[in-house]
């Protein structure tokens, strides 16, 4: 299989984390055109949700959802689109991804070719980002 890069790295500047699993947000241009895309990363390499207890799964998808409601509050996008792929990178992540109506990829997902220009939506600050991460973790029953 290969070094897995998520178990090496943080993956993204990390605006949350527990024991279990971490928030990062996206770098680079997936980052700079979807503002405040971000990763929920599990820590232990495994590659399918089956492979997690209930109670971890659970754990990972208030997460998951903590981060969702965080983005809806903080860059108000028209829609989020949430993804576990994990076909380049078999470590079990989930994208949590705002899109707008009039990005450069709508309606079709951000990995598929971009159907129109945009200009560059400004991108929430970490502290704005990471506080909204921490209060929809408390009120989801979610915390470290």
């Amino acid at each position: 299989m290969g070094v897995c890069q998520l178990c090496l790295s943080a993956g993204g500047e990390v605006i949350w984390e527990d024991d279990r699993c971490r928030v990062v947000r996206a770098e680079g241009d997936e980052g700079a055109r979807f503002p405040g895309y971000c990763r929920v990363i599990w820590r232990s390499h495994v590659a399918e949700m089956s492979d997690l207890a209930s109670a971890a799964r659970d754990h990972l998808m208030r997460v998951v959802l903590a981060v969702e409601a965080a983005l809806r509050q903080v860059v108000m996008p028209d829609k989020i689109n949430l993804a576990a792929l994990g076909n380049m990178v078999p470590h079990l992540h989930w994208h949590v991804i705002p899109r707008w109506h009039d990005d450069s990829h709508f309606p079709a997902s951000i990995w598929s070719q971009p159907v129109r220009p945009v200009a560059p939506r400004p991108a929430p600050a970490t502290e704005v980002l990471r506080r909204a991460v921490v209060d929809a973790l408390a009120t989801s029953e979610v915390g470290p």
